[in-house]
């Protein structure tokens, strides 16, 4: 059942509704927040093992159209190949995130990748592209040892969804369109969650949802940044949410930049990933001077090195002065050929062809983009956080990936962990009880909604200003100055917003909409801020100029948590090493067959 807020609505600012005094209130088992495929999977999963619980999706954008799987062009990491096994994707998994991430996370994320796979093929109808023999083809994305990444063209994350969707639909699953997140309630104690304070983006009316447990799911926060691949709809709304209900947050430094995002400027386009299949296939990066630039980086993978080291390769040489006029570089797919790149690709030759390149026949202009958050809320192998009730999947929640994901790995997370939060939700819903929250909180959270101001635009140029901010100082290339001049000049931007009158009309209203992710992208940045400034190494995706190498000092989690003040407590947690020893993984003949 689809909520529809789309009702009748009067433009007379006037308007109580549009106003917004009036609070809806609903009660369910289970409430999921986000829209993208850990979301969708959860519900159905929590749908399918207790039939009985009522369950509420909370989508911030369109149902169906939210997030970013969707998005996916590359594909989905799974063992399929008898020459594959899941010790191999285990370990690239791990070397790939630099030693450091939580490895009963990645062996949850191996070895239940090929379970889901099956599912969605044979009870979901998803098709995947297949060999001549019948088999599903797999491809070669970066980092990885053997070529697992299966894939419908370069539109795998429209297949997914489209046919998750369907499944939500056929399911009693209550669906609110278009309503955001707003803040967790929790219960007189502090320590239980016990539902959330949504609020419908066109009514602008609040809703009180009384929940036994939540789920988060909204995705990360990559809109962070100036430059960007995700949704723009994302930012950062479960994180900050979890953040301020007191929850543990674990690699916050830890932010993936993709190396090829299409340069477009001026659109909003801009930035959107050229997959990394077309360097798996044997594309070529090349500078303003058409020097094929990744052999002074990598040489003995090249192109096909993990993204970590490509975007900021990249982001070097267009520091050097041998970038592009739009600070750029360049992709070289031409000898790859048309009938191929049409055939591969198809979705990215024809949004190249909508800005006036011919992938055929052309150099594509590129740039590092922000793509993924490898950190996230602190979660055990059943997707529960530090705070009873609350759970999260997907780009909210870390551990998985460690310093660097591997492209593949994603969407293979999204579907692994989405259909365990929602089995452990269901199971925890049907074991709990629904806590009466605090309506102190509630109050406190409501009255800051409260607002007497008219439209001014002043929160977009805000987040922007913050946008910016984020990709100079917080994005590939760090130094201790640029962080700590980071933190000051945060600070600033917060106080600039507190003191912008809170827009009265909250219905319909973009600029309400604006100030609200300003709010919880000030609360990411600090996170990502404070972890990179205590991580004094470079490791995977969090790269120090002032200190550009490892160190094993630093085998550790940055493990975070709001104090009384608002600001982060920053404490290392060495890594615990349950199934490979960091020894092994650099010498590969220290681990079993």
């Amino acid at each position: 059942m689809v909520y529809d807020p789309r009702r009748a609505v009067s433009l007379d600012p006037d308007a109580p509704y549009l106003r917004a005094t009036h609070v809806q209130s609903l009660t369910c088992d289970v409430l999921i927040i986000g829209g993208g495929g850990a979301a969708l999977f959860a519900a159905i999963h929590a749908s399918d093992s207790a039939p009985d619980l009522d369950i509420v999706l909370a989508s911030k954008g369109l149902f169906g159209k939210s997030g970013c799987t969707r998005m996916v062009q590359g594909g989905y990491n799974v063992v399929l190949h008898e020459d594959d096994s899941v010790d191999k994707h285990y370990d690239d998994t791990i070397r790939g995130g630099s030693l450091i991430n939580n490895q009963e996370l990645a062996w949850t994320l191996v070895t239940q990748a090929p379970e889901r796979v099956f599912e969605m093929e044979n009870s979901f109808g998803c098709t995947f592209d297949r060999n001549a023999d019948g088999t599903i083809h797999q491809r070669a994305l970066a980092g990885q040892s053997f070529n697992r990444t299966i894939h419908r063209g370069d539109l795998t994350g429209i297949e997914i969804i489209s046919r998750l969707s369907e499944q939500a639909l056929v399911r009693d699953i209550e669906l609110l369109n278009e309503v955001r997140g707003i803040d967790l309630l929790l219960d007189a104690s502090g320590r239980t969650v016990a539902g959330a304070l949504l609020l419908d983006h066109h009514s602008g009316e609040l809703i009180t949802a009384h929940a036994t447990a939540v789920l988060l799911a909204t995705g990360g926060a990559a809109p962070l940044y100036r430059i960007t691949a995700a949704s723009l709809e994302k930012s950062g709304d479960g994180l900050a949410m979890a953040y301020r209900a007191g929850a543990e947050f674990v690699d916050m430094e830890m932010m993936q930049f993709h190396p090829t995002g299409l340069i477009v400027d001026g659109s909003l386009l801009n930035g959107t990933v050229l997959e990394e299949g077309l360097r798996g296939a044997g594309g070529h990066l090349l500078n303003a001077n058409h020097e094929r630039y990744m052999e002074h980086y990598d040489p003995e993978k090249m192109e096909r090195s993990t993204r970590d080291r490509v975007s900021r390769s990249g982001m070097m040489e267009i520091r050097a002065g041998r970038g592009t006029a739009s600070e750029g570089i360049y992709l070289d797919v031409r000898h790859l050929g048309k009938e191929f790149l049409l055939k591969s690709s198809p979705g990215m030759y024809a949004r190249c062809l909508t800005v006036g390149t011919d992938m055929a026949t052309d150099l594509i202009e590129v740039t590092p983009t922000a793509h993924f958050q490898m950190g996230g809320i602190l979660i055990d192998t059943d997707c529960r956080t530090t705070v009873d009730g609350l759970f999260a999947a997907g780009e909210d929640a870390g551990g998985v990936h460690g310093a660097n994901r591997l492209g593949g790995n994603g969407v293979a997370e999204s579907m692994v962990f989405g259909a365990i939060a929602g089995e452990s939700i269901a199971r925890h819903a049907r074991e709990g009880t629904r806590a009466p929250f605090d309506k102190d909180r509630l109050g406190m959270v409501r009255t800051r909604l409260e607002g007497s101001g008219e439209i001014t635009g002043q929160p977009f140029k805000l987040k922007n200003r913050l946008r910016a901010l984020a990709w100079d100082y917080l994005g590939i290339l760090r130094d201790a100055d640029g962080l700590a001049g980071a933190a000051d000049e945060l600070d600033t931007i917060e106080g600039e917003l507190g003191e912008l009158a809170m827009p009265a009309m909250r219905g319909a209203n973009p600029d309400l909409q604006e100030r609200l992710d300003a709010e919880n992208l000030i609360d990411v940045a600090r996170l990502i801020g404070t972890a990179a400034s205590a991580r004094e190494e470079s490791r995977g995706s969090h790269f120090r100029e002032d200190i550009p190498d490892s160190d094993d000092r630093f085998l550790v989690n940055f493990v975070q948590r709001r104090t009384a003040d608002g600001k982060p407590n920053t404490e290392p947690r060495p890594v615990d090493f349950t199934r490979r020893t960091p020894e092994a993984l650099r010498d590969e003949t220290l681990i079993p067959a």
